[in-house]
């Protein structure tokens, strides 16, 4: 991709990384809550 990035590809770049991240903070929070309620093994 030779063109640079038009505002709504960017737009949809942010979008897109704010959902992982999102989606990376309550992946988090389940194994946190996973970990809690299990005995830890080592």
């Amino acid at each position: 991709m030779s063109k640079p990035p038009s505002s709504a590809d960017l737009e949809r770049e942010r979008r897109l990384a704010e959902a992982l991240r999102a989606n990376l903070r309550k992946r988090k929070a389940q194994a946190r809550e996973a970990k809690a309620e299990t005995p830890p093994k080592d």
